[in-house]
């Protein structure tokens, strides 16, 4: 299928404008089809010729201002239309198909019950799945759903149901106007919950297996979701424009969510069934606040391309992160995002792939879809905020706001909204956005100190450097904070300016002042940056981290810690005796998940087999005392068990919690599936358990999760024939739901197996790029990660990559991944040579 170009778009949105679409589905054909009319009323310019874009299993009709054309001229997925008059109806007879990979309107069985869902998700050219569309953003346009299904379904769309004028039928009122990758619907036998707020009806949905998980959540769902609300028409003066507010928690979602206005799609692992931690609160609180952002960023006012793609998922990023802190009673989002949203971005931004937050030019779709990234989320919003703390936040407003009400309904790009800020805050903002947002990767900023003999500061500056193939350096506004031995914290702002002192930026209020014992840059995390403390303050992390107050402040000094240790500068070693002494007394869980969610990693790759096993150790005992100390039934309980189960090697104490033994008081082992499936996939890693095991426990849990543990727990058996079963679903079947497969190429590659699985990765490079034109582009590129050799640390691996990357016959998102995914193994072969000359 041809991925739609920028020239096309460019083109084709200067011949037309379309004025409405009329989608008719029925959906009661059962099998793997269903059938789907669309209407197109749109002008052009007279005589001009363009296509349309439609995807079918079989064409059945097409007519142009009542002339039949032939189906047959359909050529992959683009229908001409040729001899167009100023006004034009287009009208498309089509039968689809159903998915397994959470694109088009995908269909899903519930293993619980039976039941069939279905749902349309229409982003990136997936909306041509389900009706014909002239699918770009650029072009919108007012929707009109009606729609045939069983009459003992439920049925809802981004629109108000206006008439069931007969049981089995649903029409809906059309829609303000939206560009097709926002058109959703869900169809079938789903739970809702109902509410209203500020003349805003709401509701929340999930399928029936779930409704006593999100009846148990729905206050704290709906409360989040009212707050942020309310957050938002505080913020702007547009109120939330799209009528009702629907959420809806669907299976085998391929992303977090979909902003879908009116009604927003969630993926329903999100509706929780078993103990999760304060961090997994947060983190759907955070989902529901940065999809609500979306509705005036990129469905109120959206991209003209996809080159502006910032201007959906940085600023969505930015307030849901902002607003959750803000409206919430999770207050320390910005902690979570300085460490783990940011780590994704500093990560992004230095491989091979990287690109600018907004690039001057994004080809095609195809390619469009390879910018989802940390970079277009996590850095984007990290500059919107050193934005803010630049020009002000209230200038910063007023220029969103003026923004909306240029663009309401319609589209803009990134030159408008620049226009919008300088006008706002009196500033031309040319400079600023052709450093920060054309330019790609990740400066550093470096603390440079002298102490005199007497304890003070002799000299004091940041230092900034660039890589040297992107040798930009930026204008940053940063706190630089002190902490003194008896407790006292004094911050400064500084203003760093490349241009005016060449990247080294004299701190001279400084000078003459007592030496604190820890200078930390970027403190309050203002500025997308990475930053390594001077050598002294380094030194003095382990005692001063456990004094700090200020979560904030401790998510920086272990970002940098962890940072350091990514990039080969420090040993892993070194960071877990960090977390060995340090970690088992903080107090936040969000810390003590992303700390040990970043580290095994680094432990995993960086380390050999004996360094390896001795970390392991090291961080087990850690868990083991955080354990120990931990009230029962908290989170805080629950983030170190479940560091313990994926650290420990100790076989005794896992069968011994799976049969009821010695499970802490507060962990309830034997009702809880997610726990008992983390034990069980960590005994069969350790060879402890088989598929007798797996089967008990998948015929306990009957659910769509517990099938996906289940293939996970398969792939990840130590014996040859059970990898050659999940080496065959990962590279070949189709059948599978694509988070079945997902799940298979996750747990195939262990650490613990690397010589069985060995002769598999010379198969991956064989076998990938024949896999991948067998499912669509989203799909294979998740599996192809998941499926990666990335425990395979060695030379060899990356002659097989280099292999690979010199075919000129590669899809791109293949490249992508290979190129990025052999980085990542060249970082981690650096650090092993690196501990292997200091032990010499």
């Amino acid at each position: 299928m041809p991925s739609l170009s920028h020239v096309e778009a460019t083109a084709r949105g200067a011949l037309i404008t379309v004025e409405s679409y009329q989608v008719d589905l029925d959906l009661t054909g059962g099998g793997e089809r269903f059938r789907s009319h669309t209407t197109i009323r749109f002008r052009a310019t007279p005589g001009a010729e363009t296509f349309v874009e439609v995807s079918p299993a079989r064409l059945l009709a097409v007519h142009l201002n009542g002339q039949g054309l032939d189906p047959e001229g359909l050529t992959g997925n683009r229908l001409p239309l040729a001899g167009l008059a100023e006004a034009n109806t287009l009208v498309v007879e089509a039968e689809m198909a159903y998915s397994n990979t959470g694109e088009g309107l995908h269909r899903f069985v519930d293993p619980a019950d039976g039941e069939t869902y279905l749902y349309a998700m229409s982003f990136l050219d997936n909306a041509q799945r389900v009706f014909a569309a002239f699918d770009q953003p650029d072009l919108k346009a007012p929707v009109t759903l009606a729609v045939t299904a069983p009459a003992e379904w439920t049925v809802a769309t981004n629109g108000e149901q206006v008439a069931n004028p007969r049981p089995g039928h649903w029409e809906f009122a059309p829609t303000a106007p939206l560009a097709p990758y926002l058109v959703t619907l869900i169809a079938g036998p789903w739970h809702v919950r109902r509410a209203e707020h500020d003349g805003v009806p709401l509701g929340i949905w999930c399928r029936r297996s779930l409704a006593e998980h999100l009846d148990a959540d729905a206050e704290e769902i709906l409360t989040v979701t009212r707050q942020c609300l309310d957050r938002f028409h505080e913020l702007f003066a547009e109120r939330y424009p799209f009528g009702k507010y629907d959420q809806a928690f669907v299976p085998e979602f391929n992303l977090g969510a979909m902003e879908n206005p009116g009604l927003v799609t969630l993926r329903d692992d999100l509706i929780f069934r078993s103990a999760v931690t304060d961090t997994q609160r947060e983190q759907r609180a955070t989902t529901i606040a940065h999809e609500m952002a979306h509705m005036w960023f990129g469905d109120l006012v959206t991209m003209r391309w996809w080159d502006d793609l910032w201007l959906n998922e940085s600023f969505a990023e930015y307030l849901g992160t902002r607003v959750t802190a803000e409206a919430t009673r999770f207050d320390q989002a910005w902690t979570t995002f300085a460490l783990r949203r940011k780590g994704w971005g500093y990560a992004a931004d230095q491989r091979p792939s990287t690109h600018p937050v907004a690039p001057e030019e994004v080809a095609d779709s195809a390619l469009a879809l390879l910018n989802f990234d940390g970079i277009s989320y996590a850095k984007g919003a990290s500059v919107l905020r050193q934005l803010v703390a630049w020009v002000g936040d209230e200038a910063f407003l007023a220029g969103l706001n003026a923004h909306f009400a240029a663009h309401r309904f319609g589209n803009a790009t990134l030159a408008d909204l620049l226009g919008a800020l300088s006008a706002a805050s009196g500033r031309d903002l040319s400079g600023w956005a052709g450093r920060w947002l054309r330019q790609a990767q990740v400066n550093t900023l470096r603390a440079e100190v002298t102490v005199d003999a007497d304890g003070r500061y002799a000299q004091a500056a940041i230092v900034q450097t660039a890589p040297a193939t992107h040798p930009v350096l930026r204008p940053h506004r940063i706190g630089v904070a002190r902490y003194d031995a008896d407790g006292t914290v004094t911050r400064d702002e500084v203003d760093l300016d490349p241009e005016a002192d060449g990247g080294r930026t004299v701190l001279a209020e400084l000078v003459g002042q007592p030496a604190a014992r820890l200078l930390l840059p970027n403190a309050g995390d203002l500025t997308f940056a990475k930053i390594r403390l001077d050598p002294a303050s380094a030194d003095a992390v382990p005692m001063v981290l456990p004094t700090l107050a200020d979560p904030l402040a401790r998510a920086l000094l272990w970002g940098e810690a962890l940072d350091a240790a990514a990039d080969g500068e420090r040993p892993v070693s070194g960071l877990v005796g960090l977390i060995d002494t340090v970690l088992p007394g903080e107090a936040e869980v969000i810390l003590i998940e992303d700390v040990l969610r970043a580290t095994r990693p680094l432990v995993d790759r960086y380390l050999d087999p004996p360094a390896r096993e001795a970390a392991l150790l090291r961080l087990a005992g850690a868990c083991e005392r955080m354990l120990a100390a931990a009230g029962p039934g908290g989170s805080r309980q629950l983030a170190a068990a479940r560091a313990l189960i994926g650290a420990t090697t100790d076989i005794d104490l896992l069968t011994g919690w799976l049969a009821g033994r010695g499970v802490p008081d507060g962990l309830a082992v034997d009702v809880d599936t997610e726990l008992r499936w983390s034990v069980l996939g960590r005994l069969v890693v350790l060879g402890a358990a088989g598929e007798v095991e797996i089967s008990a426990e998948a015929a306990a849990d009957l659910s769509a999760a517990g099938a996906e543990r289940a293939a996970g727990c398969r792939a990840a058996l130590p014996d040859p024939a059970a990898k050659a079963a999940a080496w065959e679903i990962v590279v070949r079947n189709t059948e599978l739901s694509v988070r079945l497969v997902e799940a298979a190429a996750e747990g195939f590659w262990q650490p613990e197996q690397v010589e069985l699985t060995a002769p598999y990765v010379s198969r991956y490079f064989a076998d990938m790029p024949a896999a991948w034109p067998r499912r669509t582009p989203g799909a294979a590129e998740s599996v192809a990660q998941l499926a990666f050799p990335r425990y395979a640390v060695a030379q060899p691996t990356r002659e097989l990559a280099a292999a690979l990357l010199a075919r000129d016959d590669l899809p791109v998102g293949l490249r992508r991944v290979v190129t990025d995914l052999d980085d990542d193994l060249r970082r981690a072969l650096v650090a092993r040579t690196a501990v292997a000359a200091a032990a010499a």
